[in-house]
């Protein structure tokens, strides 16, 4: 025999028990309160033992209305049958998650009085008391229908109002009165929720694919399917989905795969309700893992469990978002532009133009034409006037994909198109995109379709890997357009000088397509993108050159971040790789737009001085000639002269410098411009002989960060103390160069960013900078520092193990420490304090933050300013670090000659 549904809900829910107990009980609201735990409990053990989501979410919506029933003839007794007691929203649709709310309407006749008052509000307490959070609005028919026309959200409420109970002529009244033929009508109740979903979309960055993605509200996910069901309501008069393939809006496959992802969805989101015990949308990392190991999926060799989850859910999404965007179409086909009066124009024979959106001319176009599949995109980009893609022309598309296989990819004809698509002067990243919603371009380039829905499950990277190359082609793309020169003139005016965009865009598709698959991503994407040139029948120099783009992506970045680029040597070692100007044109666009496509929080004015300092600098290096390089010296003679020139021009009565000068190793002239040597003088020049300290503040320096400039006698623990002070102050610490003078004095600069990645320009910001230092150097560098900065959330997740490498650089006399932890607040502080113990000499510090994790290069010797050689001495920084850092016994140390 089969069972009803409402006999399988009546198995899980005793609600003859409920009676029998509320008959008797003299205090109905233990009563209540206890069958809603009791049925919360059921349900969650039901999602424990497979029962699927969309049969619970059904479950609970009926576990609640019998509650609402029983309470609502309790309290309104004889006026239960005046007004009605109705379920909106998601609980008018009986889709209650276990976090929902229950949006209700109490319904009122027109000539409703204060009689009524009493019992509802009993009732909404008793609603709150016994555990469920109530939405309410109370209204008449006149105002559903008059805030049903000030706001379109009210109207698709009322569109899924189901009545509980109370006066069903009531209800059946006000359903006619907010009807499409009453008030918004199909076209205007579209074009409202279009709009209203393009404003939603845009809010989470017009992606489905950032790392925590909003089930609910983000692009293709749960709204946007409810969007399909409002409009398929609202011009159709029905409520169930299924009727979108007898309107021939949907086939079969189409209707089962939408049906399928909203499920998948109905279930995570069921999973994260029960999880943390409120209806949070927000797939975060800190359920992230627990729901991948909920829902069977576990870490291999090649990919961690949560990864392969998160991939499933992405693919999933842009499936549904590809479903939306072509039943949106459709319904602006049908409601927008209805009728067979329109104009056609022909574009080719294979397509045309009806109402601004291009069209195959017959169904048999890509059966019968495959290279079809690309050469729309190139139309789209070359009529730029054009709308979109018809409806039947996108469902064609998506039903063509499998003509794409080797044998087309070799057709001359397709390697064309692609090729033309990639040297358009417009709508490149426009029609890529499109043609990765369309699942053309992973049918395309197969190694494309491996890193589609692929994270990086890190901090670093806020973007599935096939987005973030997206927003990579993108950038390079802006660095073209006119009404983005302001942003980065530099890539605007280089931009406009190298010969072949093309290539740096193929380079940009390429430099991350090897992700996810082990091995050197650089390398094996390198191998990737010299088949992709071959085969597209690019020359042998231009393969190279992106060949050579995808290998090296990541050469500029470290270079900039990781070493001393006022360092000649350093310099003419990355121009010698680098090799000529041309390279080092693209290779500097190919990284601007990279870092500024990896999150949005990763680039800053700091690191955008770095490279722009480190493009002009190896320019200067190719225009002397690499076979005669700038030696250390030379380049000191010149800051000197430089700097005695801008004293002599700007304060004509200032002392000699060599006072100063004469205490000062090459280091110091290595590290500063003859701007800020200049400046350093002007400062000491003539100081009053009680005066030990100085603070100089410069807001926005040429580095693109706020300078701070200290003068004082050298003495332990000052580095630990300083750093402390400016991360107890919310500054991001970017670089520091120690200084110490031959007659025991520092000169220590240090560089920072606000927390928002900015510098500080604020008068009284800088003021207040400048007394703290003032304030703790005067105290004296005494005792441990520690900062009381709150970490982010996210943090814990991603638990990293230190690694500590030393490299001698005998040439420098130094050791070069390179320091991989976990982020936390008063790092730079710690491994202070860990060099102070152990007798260490600080002499730079470049600091690199990759979201959760650090990776800090310090350039240190011992107090003879000698390199680290002593085995005890490393030693005891090693377990200084451990102990500061809290490392564990898994960190790694190594020591390279």
């Amino acid at each position: 025999m089969v069972q009803t549904t409402n006999e399988r809900y009546e198995s899980w829910f005793d609600t003859g028990l409920l009676d029998s107990q509320l008959s008797g009980a003299t205090d109905p609201l233990p009563v209540f309160r206890e069958f809603l735990e009791q049925g919360h409990s059921i349900l969650k053990e039901k999602f424990s033992s497979s029962i699927s989501a969309p049969a619970l979410i059904q479950a609970r919506s009926w576990l609640v209305d019998q509650l609402l029933v029983r309470a609502w003839l309790a309290f309104m007794k004889e006026y239960a049958g005046v007004a009605a007691l109705v379920a909106v929203g998601g609980y008018g649709r009986s889709e209650l998650m276990p976090g929902s709310d229950i949006d209700l309407l109490v319904l009122l006749p027109d000539d409703a009085d204060d009689r009524l008052n009493p019992g509802l509000e009993s009732l909404l307490t008793f609603l709150w008391d016994i555990g469920l959070e109530v939405g309410h609005s109370v209204r008449t028919i006149d105002d559903c229908v008059e805030q049903s026309l000030a706001d379109i959200t009210v109207a698709t409420n009322l569109m899924e109002a189901r009545l509980l109970t109370g006066a069903a002529g009531l209800f059946d009244r006000m359903c006619s009165n907010v009807a499409p033929d009453a008030i918004w009508n199909s076209r205007d109740f579209f074009e409202a929720k279009h709009r209203e979903q393009t404003a939603r979309h845009l809010k989470y960055n017009d992606t489905a694919y950032s790392l925590e993605p909003n089930i609910k509200e983000g692009p293709g996910g749960l709204r946007d399917i409810q969007m399909i069901a409002w409009v398929t309501n609202r011009h159709f008069g029905t409520d169930s989905l299924e009727e979108l393939v007898s309107h021939s809006f949907l086939t079969r496959d189409e209707f089962h795969t939408l049906v399928e992802g909203r499920n998948f969805l109905w279930e995570i989101r069921f999973a994260l309700h029960s999880l943390t015990g409120r209806g949070e949308d927000r797939l975060l990392f800190d359920y992230q893992r627990t729901i991948a190991e909920q829902f069977g999926f576990h870490d291999s060799a090649d990919q961690l469990g949560v990864e392969a989850f998160m991939k499933q859910y992405y693919r999933s999404v842009m499936e549904l978002s590809r479903l939306n965007e072509m039943l949106l179409q459709l319904f602006q086909e049908e409601i927008l532009l209805p009728g067979d009066s329109v104009e056609i124009i022909p574009l080719n024979n294979r397509f045309q133009v009806r109402s601004g959106f291009i069209e195959m001319t017959n169904r048999s176009i890509f059966r019968n034409y495959p290279f079809a599949l690309l050469e729309i995109f190139l139309l789209l980009e070359q009529n730029p006037e054009l709308k979109g893609v018809r409806a039947d022309t996108i469902r064609a598309i998506r039903e063509h994909r499998h003509l794409i296989d080797d044998d087309y990819r070799k057709d001359i004809r397709s390697r064309s198109l692609f090729m033309e698509i990639i040297r358009q002067p417009r709508g490149v990243t426009h029609e890529l995109r499109r043609m990765n919603d369309y699942g053309i371009l992973a049918a395309y380039l197969p190694v494309f379709e491996k890193i589609t829905g692929l994270m990086q499950y890190d901090l670093f990277h806020a973007y599935t890997v096939d987005e973030h190359i997206m927003f990579v082609v993108r950038n390079l793309r802006r660095f073209t357009l006119p009404e983005y020169a302001d942003e980065l003139p530099l890539c605007n005016k280089v931009m406009a000088t190298i010969p072949k965009p093309e290539l740096l865009y193929i380079a940009g598709l390429f430099h991350d397509i090897a992700k996810g698959r082990g091995g050197d991503h650089s390398e094996l994407g390198s191998e990737d993108a010299r088949r992709f040139c071959s085969l597209h029948d690019l020359s042998e120099y231009d393969t190279s050159l992106v060949e050579w783009l995808v290998r090296q992506h990541l050469l500029m970045s470290s270079t900039a971040q990781r070493q001393d680029i006022s360092d000649p040597v350093v310099v003419n070692r990355f121009a010698r790789i680098v090799e000529n100007p041309v390279r080092l044109d693209y290779l500097y666009l190919l990284t601007v737009a990279d870092i500024r496509g990896t999150s949005s929080e990763l680039w800053n004015t700091w690191k955008d001085a770095l490279l722009r300092q480190l493009y002009y600098n190896t320019r200067r290096a190719f225009q002397r000639g690499l076979e005669d390089p700038l030696e250390r010296a030379e380049k000191i003679l010149q800051i000197q002269q430089e700097a005695r020139q801008r004293l002599a021009d700007s304060t004509p009565s200032a002392g000699q410098p060599e006072r100063l000068w004469e205490t000062l190793d090459d280091e110091y002239f290595l590290r500063h411009s003859a701007e800020q040597v200049a400046r350093h003088v002007q400062l000491l020049d003539g100081r009053p002989g009680t005066e030990n300290c100085i603070v100089d503040t410069r807001a926005v320096s040429a580095h693109g960060s706020t300078e701070i400039f200290l003068y004082t006698r050298a003495q332990d623990g000052l580095f630990p103390m300083i750093t402390a002070v400016l991360e107890q102050l919310g500054l991001n610490i970017v670089d520091a160069g120690i200084i110490t003078t031959a007659d025991g004095y520092i000169l220590d600069t240090f560089h920072v960013l606000e927390a928002s990645g900015e510098p500080v320009d604020n008068a009284l910001r800088i003021e207040e900078i400048r007394a703290a230092l003032l304030q703790e150097i005067t105290r004296g560098a005494q005792g441990e520092w520690h900062v009381s900065r709150r970490m982010p959330r996210q943090y814990r997740h991603f638990p990293i193990k230190t690694r500590i490498e030393f490299k001698q650089d005998p040439d420098d006399r130094r050791t070069i420490m390179e320091l991989i932890t976990a982020d936390h607040p008063g790092l730079l502080s710690q491994v202070g304090q860990a060099f102070t113990e152990c007798g260490v000499r600080l002499l730079n510090a470049r600091i690199t933050t990759l979201g959760s994790r650090v990776e800090d290069t310090f350039d240190i010797t011992d107090l003879n300013d000698q390199p680290l050689t002593d085995a005890d001495q490393i030693a005891c920084l090693e377990n200084a670090l451990h102990k500061h850092l809290g490392s564990d016994a898994g960190t790694q140390t190594s020591f390279a000659i």
